[in-house]
């Protein structure tokens, strides 16, 4: 009889499915529901790229998906404190600069270029993606900015206003 395991040994396959997903405080957040929409922004218009006419823009949300499913489980999990000398902020800027271009432009095209009603949506979606993806990277720049101001502030001393006797000042 000790071979045989208990029946309520499936709770650690839950814990499993639990871990994957991202806590209820990071979801949350302010960047954990940007990272949320810009997933889901990019999977819808990533089926509607796929099933309409405009089919050979469906890499650009492909890849907006999976670099944001990458980066809302790294930051949901934590992995980006274990990995300090990896620059995840200037990653996480240069993706949604990007994003936000390419969505704008892809948008504009299967607006204006394709008729079918599914290249329309995939344009509408894009636009609203373009707009999540500006805004998490004028969010981050002025976290970037307030990080850099402070860290100017502290290491730097005062000029002062007096000059010594031995400066190159042509001034008589």
């Amino acid at each position: 009889m000790g071979d045989i395991e208990a029946p309520d040994a499936n709770p650690p396959r839950q814990n499993v499915l639990l871990s994957v997903l991202p806590s209820k405080e990071f979801a949350s957040s302010r960047k954990g529901m940007l990272l949320i929409a810009e997933v889901a922004l990019s999977f819808v218009s990533f089926v509607c790229f796929a099933a309409s006419t405009a089919a050979a823009f469906v890499t650009v949300p492909l890849l907006e998906l999976l670099a944001a499913l990458f980066l809302l489980f790294a930051y949901s999990t934590k992995f980006n404190e274990r990995f300090k000398g990896f620059l995840w902020p200037l990653t996480d800027f240069m993706r949604c600069v990007s994003a936000s271009i390419i969505f704008f432009i892809i948008s504009i095209i299967s607006v204006s270029k394709y008729v079918d009603g599914s290249s329309k949506a995939a344009g509408i979606f894009g636009f609203i993606a373009t707009i999540i993806f500006a805004l998490d990277f004028y969010l981050i720049f002025n976290e970037l900015a307030a990080f850099l101001k402070q860290g100017a502030g502290e290491s730097t001393e005062e000029p002062s206003g007096h000059q010594d006797e031995f400066s190159d000042s042509d001034s008589d």
